[in-house]
C-alpha cells in the first residue's frame, strides 16, 4: 500500500466513524537512531490526543506503508509494531541490513496528513578481506617487502600494523618506530630482524576490532658466535667448547677438529626457533688424552644459503717445577748478587761461636779461656766489617 492509499483509506476512516473535530499531534520529534548490522532497530513516534486517529509507519525512500495502527502491512517477518497507552509507537525491525538504513516516516490519518521523519543509521563492525590482504610470506634478506590489508564496515575502517612484543616495523632495529597506519606496510632492505608476526588492525568504532597476522620469514645464511677464541689445559685434563649459531632456513651443526675431520660423538646439541630464526648452541666436552689432541677446533654451521664457520685452539698448559726448601736459586731479580756471600758468611760466623762457647765451659780442654776471649773478640770485629760489605751489596 502507497501513500496515496493510506490517504483514501483515512478519508474512509473518518466518514465511518465521524472522528471528532480533535486536533492530535506529535509530543516530540523522532530520534535519529544509529545500530550495528544484525541488532534489531527502534524507532519511536510520541503522540497525544490521538482520539481514534490512526498511526502509519512508512520508509521513506520506496513509499512503502510498513504498518498502520497495530496492523503491519509489509511481508517482512523482521518488522513489528508495539504501542503503549496509544501514545507511543514504535517500529522495530529485527536483524538490521546495511539495506534497513534511510529515512522513516510517522503519520496520524489527520486532514490535511500530518508526519515527522527520523533517519535509522545502520553501522558495520570491520571486516578483513582474505583478497587481497596478504599471506604469509618468505623473503631474502635484503629484499623490500610490502605488506597490504583490506578492511571493510561503515564507517569506513581505519588500518594499524604492529609487531608483537612492541619491536619495530622499519628494517632499523631501533628505530622506536613500533606502528604504522595505513592499509600498506613497506619494508625497506628488510633484515633477519625484521623476521616475525605483523599484525594488521582494522576499526571503526563499532565493536569488535578486528585483526589478521601476516608471519614474515627472512631468509639469510648462519652467522656464527664463539664466547671464546681460547682454551687451556693440561695433558690429561678436558676442555667444552661452546659455539652459538643462527640461520634461516635451518642449518646443519657440526664441529671440526684441525682441517677436515669432523667430529661425530661426544657433543650435545640444542635447537630453538625464536622470532622465526633457527637458533643453535652446541657443545663439545674435549678430552686432552694425548699431544694430538690439542690444536684448532672448527665450529660449522651450513644451510641452502652458505657456509660459515669459526675456529677456537686448545693450547697445552705446563705445571712449573717448584725449588727445594734448601736450595738458593741464582737470579739477580729475586735475591740478588750477594746470596753466596750471605749465606758463606753466617756459616763461618755459626762455627766460631761454637768454638768460643766451647773454651768458655771448658768442655773442650784443648782451647784455653784466654783463647776463648780473642776469638769472641775477632768475631765481633768480623762480624761489623762483613756487615757493611753486605749493606754495600
Amino acid at each position: 500500500m502507497n501513500a496515496a492509499a493510506f490517504q483514501a483509506l483515512a478519508a474512509f476512516w473518518n466518514a465511518k466513524y465521524q472522528l471528532l473535530p480533535v486536533d492530535p499531534k506529535f509530543s516530540a520529534p523522532i530520534a535519529n537512531v544509529t545500530v550495528p548490522v544484525g541488532r534489531e532497530g527502534v524507532m519511536t513516534c510520541t503522540v497525544h490526543d490521538l482520539y481514534k486517529y490512526k498511526v502509519a509507519w512508512l520508509r521513506v525512500d520506496t513509499q512503502t506503508i510498513l504498518t498502520i495502527e497495530t496492523l503491519v502491512i509489509t511481508k517482512s517477518e523482521r518488522i513489528a509494531i508495539t504501542h503503549t497507552e496509544q501514545r507511543i509507537w514504535q517500529l522495530r525491525i529485527k536483524d538490521i541490513r546495511e539495506s534497513d538504513k534511510g529515512w522513516y516516516m510517522c503519520q496520524i490519518n489527520t486532514d490535511p496528513m500530518k508526519s515527522q521523519m527520523g533517519y535509522l543509521n545502520v553501522v558495520v563492525p570491520p571486516d578483513i578481506l582474505d583478497y587481497p590482504t596478504s599471506k604469509d610470506i618468505v623473503a631474502q634478506e635484503g629484499s623490500n617487502v610490502s605488506l597490504s590489508c583490506a578492511a571493510t564496515g561503515v564507517p569506513e575502517p581505519t588500518v594499524t600494523w604492529k609487531r608483537e612484543g612492541e619491536k619495530s616495523v622499519t628494517s632499523v632495529e631501533n628505530s622506536g618506530i613500533t606502528s604504522h597506519d595505513g592499509p600498506m606496510l613497506h619494508i625497506v632492505n628488510v633484515q633477519r630482524h625484521n623476521a616475525g608476526s605483523y599484525h594488521c588492525i582494522a576499526s571503526n568504532g563499532v565493536p569488535p576490532t578486528v585483526s589478521k597476522r601476516i608471519i614474515v620469514t627472512v631468509n639469510f645464511p648462519p652467522i656464527v658466535r664463539l664466547p671464546s677464541r681460547q682454551y687451556h689445559a693440561e695433558l690429561g685434563g678436558r676442555v667444552v667448547l661452546v659455539c652459538h649459531s643462527e640461520a634461516q632456513p635451518n642449518s646443519i651443526n657440526y664441529w671440526m677438529k684441525g682441517k677436515g675431520e669432523i667430529i661425530l660423538q661426544g657433543g650435545t646439541y640444542e635447537k630453538v626457533l625464536e622470532d622465526h630464526v633457527f637458533k643453535v648452541t652446541m657443545q663439545i666436552v674435549i678430552r686432552l688424552e694425548k699431544a694430538s689432541d690439542f690444536g684448532v677446533y672448527k665450529c660449522v654451521a651450513k644451510n641452502s644459503l652458505g657456509t660459515t664457520e669459526e675456529s677456537v685452539k686448545v693450547y697445552r698448559k705446563t705445571s712449573k717445577s717448584k725449588p727445594t726448601e734448601n736450595q738458593i736459586v741464582q737470579h739477580s731479580n729475586y735475591l740478588g748478587p750477594g746470596t753466596y756471600i750471605k749465606n758463606y758468611t753466617e756459616n763461618k760466623i755459626n762455627e766460631i761461636l761454637l768454638t768460643a762457647s766451647a773454651a768458655s765451659s771448658g768442655v773442650d780442654p784443648s782451647i784455653s779461656a784466654e783463647r776463648g776471649f780473642f776469638l769472641l773478640m775477632v768475631l765481633l770485629l768480623l762480624i761489623g766489617r762483613l756487615q757493611g760489605t753486605l749493606d754495600a751489596l
